[in-house]
């Protein structure tokens, strides 16, 4: 059983890109479908598939990006903050800038998950669920 479903969704997608792998398959939830749709909307990601099946929690299936010249990954960090044992939240002010404005912070705020750009255009601060750079 696991404890932290955003830490071990980071885990896969991590140990996926050091294995230098093409595709990443984690269990799915409603949380994460919202993380993995961030990620490929900031060009983090390739491609991604929602495989539901009924009565059971269904997968996505996340196909990693590279760079074809230096084969290096899209993804150069990915940080959880907020954890099980120590939550951390922020003030729609006090939202911190993820590598000099270059990453995202992925915030779970009362208007859903979102990156810091958009929740400090809404003014909205929440949870800090991970960086990535």
């Amino acid at each position: 059983m696991v404890t932290d479903p955003i830490g071990d969704y980071l885990t896969r997608l991590r140990n996926a890109i050091q294995a230098r792998h093409q595709v990443v398959e984690v269990p799915a939830s409603n949380l994460k479908k919202r993380i993995t749709e961030i990620l490929y909307d900031k060009g983090f990601i390739f491609r991604y598939k929602f495989e539901d099946e009924p009565g059971k929690q269904g997968n996505i299936k996340i196909a990693l990006k590279y760079d074809p010249a230096t084969r290096q990954n899209a993804i150069t960090s990915l940080e959880r903050v907020s954890r099980p044992g120590l939550r951390r939240y922020v003030g729609g002010t006090e939202i911190p800038r993820v590598s000099n404005g270059l990453g995202i912070a992925i915030l779970s705020t009362s208007k859903g998950v979102m990156t810091d750009k958009e929740a400090r255009v809404q003014k909205v601060g929440g949870e800090l669920l991970c960086y990535i750079s």
